[in-house]
């Protein structure tokens, strides 16, 4: 009998377990601020390069630097489409998170994105990922056990075909992107909206049925605690940047200093 490596990605045991995972936010284009991230205790990276400047080439070394550290790297892409996936899964990234998935098509197209053939249509051409991730049983093996697919919802289109979206097969975690539903229902910003809490509702209610776990942005421990008793478990932490600002405003707010407000006092 073939050997099978008997390691499991950690942030899907802890999904399956029930538990929280909360993951930092990567913007800048630095391996060392992802290895530092990846070692203070979070359980993910959500290493992004949709809203960054991140490059392949930067990303094939952020997950070289955090081998070896607690946080698994996970990749939010442009686009939800095949090229996109296949291309950070061969530089060793072990999730992909894909945005705007608002209808049951681009749900199926995710998960087969990630998963080789005959159920997917990842081809092979792993490079750096087989050395990043080592098994006996081979990578497109390991993988296929490992590799995880998040879709954002975050589209009202996404929200009326929510039943069909959760009853798709292999779907790791439902994310809602609150601010951009927020804007595709109409009331911009306004999270506390009703419209917006409705929505949010039909997504939990529909991964309850599938036994989907559900994710969505959180910032501060009030908000996690929070949203853990709704039903939340996968969590995205603000970026590195948001974090050096928590970290630094209150010794600089102990010395009357302050940054400059750009909505009160433009940059231009």
């Amino acid at each position: 009998m073939e050997a099978q490596t008997e390691w499991e990605n950690p942030v899907k045991k802890l999904l399956r377990e029930g538990k929280p995972v909360v993951g930092a936010t990567i913007t800048v284009a630095s391996p060392d601020v992802a290895a530092h991230a990846a070692n203070m205790g979070f359980d993910f990276l959500w290493i992004e390069m949709e809203h960054s400047p991140i490059t392949l080439e930067t990303l094939r070394n952020m997950i070289l630097a955090t081998r070896g550290l607690k946080a698994m790297p996970i990749t939010r892409v442009p686009v939800n489409e095949l090229w996109t996936a296949k291309r950070v899964l061969d530089q060793g990234s072990l999730g992909v998170i894909f945005p705007f998935t608002s209808t049951p098509e681009l749900a199926r197209q995710a998960v087969a994105a990630c998963r080789y053939g005959p159920e997917g249509g990842r081809g092979f051409g792993p490079g750096l990922a087989m050395f990043r991730w080592p098994a006996p049983e081979g990578y497109p093996q390991f993988a296929d056990k490992n590799v995880m697919v998040i879709i954002i919802i975050e589209q009202a289109r996404a929200i009326e075909n929510i039943g069909q979206i959760a009853s798709t097969p292999g779907i790791d975690v439902m994310f809602i992107g609150v601010n951009d539903l927020s804007y595709s229902l109409g009331v911009g910003g306004q999270l506390d909206h009703p419209k917006e809490q409705e929505a949010i509702a039909k997504v939990l209610a529909a991964a309850k049925r599938h036994n989907i776990p559900v994710g969505r942005p959180a910032g501060s421990p009030e908000e996690v605690q929070r949203y853990v008793k709704e039903g939340f478990q996968f969590f995205q932490a603000a970026s590195e940047l948001g974090l050096m600002a928590a970290g630094a405003r209150p010794l600089l707010q102990s010395l009357g200093k302050s940054g400059i407000d750009p909505r009160k006092q433009p940059l231009y």
